[in-house]
């Protein structure tokens, strides 16, 4: 789903398709599931009668062809596709300054947030990771002709540190993040009612959306006043459910999006659910099991959950996406059942203006000095060496938040030994980024 070369008009070329709109969107993996909302909405407008929508991944085979050899260009297309979505970046010069750069890197430091706030270490919040994600594991082998990796593995295995299990990004072994180099696709056509009719799609294989939601996080995440929690999936969450006049008990089966578990872990508390819920929170194996990071796994999420519904048509299914670093959010409602209230699309300006106005001032690299609170972090791990550098978002006595980091492996090697969220350190400038010391 990135535009990059005009692949919707590619795909209605390759497929013999004449649709009066080409459209391909930026990074985010809520992309599915807004492109839902947006386009859903106009359907129920009269605004065109059917969408196409399609996405893939080909991080495996682009591995393998990255060999240095020059392959042949794609030929060229006639028409130009428009873009859908918000286009910034996901990260703000301040964060890019204190060295992080992937989403590996920045998940991490919402886990140690989400740790702190639990009171627990990280040694301790590993073990209960691998509780949370066992299950997501046990999925994915359910699906052999789906997943990319479908084994279930025990908690232990997951949490566990070992050759084949390393640690990446404490608290996060390598069994704890989601693997890009996977070759997946998925597609679903949503159409009006009246032209599945029409053009006679039976019945029993028609499932409704009832509602969507998308709200943003405060931005970029230096400047969010708590890094362990959503603002944005709560506030969708809530918009989502009461234009429905349901609860989260209503619902039969979850989606959550779950790039890193510190995804799962926000979605959860956000929509006010218990960790040992046992609907559990994947109908597919989720993202580092099933596969599909990136942009399109919402689109193998919907399509399970399609499945689920028609299976059995009075229940409701709820699909999370995610785009960047818990920053974008869209939520759905799916059903075989027409929804009772029509199609819902709830006004999200004023709980968007409410979480904006949260953002927190960024000290800069010239004027960010002396003691300040860590509110998260991580530790790097080299791939032979172990702890190799620290990045920290840490808070100033004046309120303003500083993104900093270390790179002396000794003080990263102490600093994966024992929680530091709350603890003080020593801010100074240094070239053009911020350097912190232990105090």
């Amino acid at each position: 789903m990135i535009p990059r070369d005009n692949p919707a008009s590619r795909i209605a070329e390759a497929a013999g398709l004449a649709p009066t709109r080409r459209i391909s969107c930026p990074v985010g993996g809520n992309t599915p599931q807004y492109l839902v909302e947006v386009l859903g909405s106009h359907i129920s407008r009269g605004i065109g009668d059917a969408v196409l929508v399609v996405g893939a991944e080909s991080g495996a085979s682009a591995r393998r062809l990255n060999s240095g050899r020059v392959l042949p260009g794609p030929k060229p297309v006639d028409a130009q596709d428009e873009s859908l979505g918000d286009t910034r970046p996901g990260l703000s010069a301040a964060e890019t300054c204190a060295g992080l750069r992937r989403p590996h890197e920045v998940y991490p430091i919402f886990e140690s947030a989400i740790a702190a706030r639990c009171g627990r270490t990280f040694d301790e919040q590993r073990r209960w990771l691998g509780s949370l994600m066992a299950p997501f594991t046990l999925e994915a082998s359910r699906h052999p002709d789906q997943a990319w990796f479908p084994r279930a593995r025990t908690a232990s295995e997951l949490s566990s540190v070992s050759p084949t299990n390393r640690m990446v990004c404490e608290p996060y072994p390598k069994l704890l993040n989601s693997i890009i180099t996977v070759d997946m696709a998925a597609a679903f056509v949503m159409m009006a009612a009246e032209v599945a009719d029409e053009i006679g799609v039976p019945r029993d294989r028609w499932v409704f959306p009832w509602c969507a939601a998308t709200c943003n996080d405060v931005y970029f995440p230096v400047q969010r006043p708590d890094l362990s929690r959503s603002a944005g999936i709560r506030a969708a969450g809530r918009a989502l459910l009461a234009a429905c006049n349901l609860s989260a008990d209503d619902i039969a089966w979850f989606d959550l999006y779950s790039c890193f578990p510190s995804a799962v872990e926000v979605a959860i508390d956000a929509l006010d659910l218990d960790p040992a819920d046992p609907r559990g929170f994947t109908v597919t194996g989720g993202l580092p099991y099933h596969g599909g990071p990136g942009n399109n796994y919402v689109s193998h999420s919907i399509v399970e959950m399609v499945r689920r519904c028609r299976s059995e048509p009075d229940a409701l299914g709820l699909v999370s996406g995610l785009g960047w670093y818990i920053t974008k959010h869209s939520l759905g409602l799916w059903s075989a059942t027409p929804p009772p209230t029509g199609w819902q699309t709830p006004d999200m300006a004023e709980a968007q203006a409410g979480i904006d106005a949260t953002a927190l001032p960024v000290a800069s690299a010239a004027d960010a000095s002396g003691r300040a609170t860590i509110d998260g972090y991580t530790v790097v791990h080299d791939r032979d060496d172990g702890p190799s550098w620290v990045p920290v978002l840490a808070r100033l006595p004046d309120g303003r938040r500083v993104a900093a980091r270390n790179d002396d492996a000794k003080v990263a090697k102490e600093m994966s030994k024992e929680m530091m969220v709350g603890h003080q350190v020593t801010m100074r400038p240094a070239d053009q980024h911020i350097e912190f010391e232990l105090s």
